[in-house]
């Protein structure tokens, strides 16, 4: 079902907005790509994030030490592991408090933005939807 990403450029960071989680990962497995999905409710600091992105990605746990930890953890070692298909990934209910302030999220969101264009440089889509809690 590739439908939801049809008008979705293929290396972007953008508000989920209209789209389901349930109709993005099925769109990521009829297009063969990685879905990454983190539900960040539960959060309130960086630590926090960082902590459950790792343990929702499924990534190392050298992730949870800043923000340029979970960037390299995103494209070098998966890139050397080998040819990808393609990714998708959620961030849904990024906080939004004053422990996790407006300059966290915008670097948290730059770090995928880099990440898309990493992905970009080398010809696999890597698409990221996040929304704010």
């Amino acid at each position: 079902m590739e439908m939801p990403l049809r008008t979705v450029r293929t290396n972007i960071v953008q508000s989920i907005r209209a789209f389901r989680v349930s109709d993005l990962q099925e769109a990521a497995q009829g297009l063969g790509h990685h879905f990454l999905y983190a539900n960040l409710a539960n959060a309130q600091t960086k630590q926090d994030v960082l902590d459950m992105i790792g343990q929702q990605f499924m990534l190392p746990t050298t992730v949870s030490r800043n923000f340029d930890a979970l960037y390299d953890n995103l494209t070098d070692p998966v890139h050397k592991s080998g040819p990808q298909p393609g990714f998708v990934a959620v961030l849904e209910h990024i906080p939004a408090n004053v422990k996790f302030d407006k300059e966290a999220r915008e670097q948290l969101l730059d770090i995928f933005r880099d990440t898309a264009d990493f992905w970009g440089d080398r010809k696999i889509p890597f698409r990221c939807f996040y929304s704010f809690l």
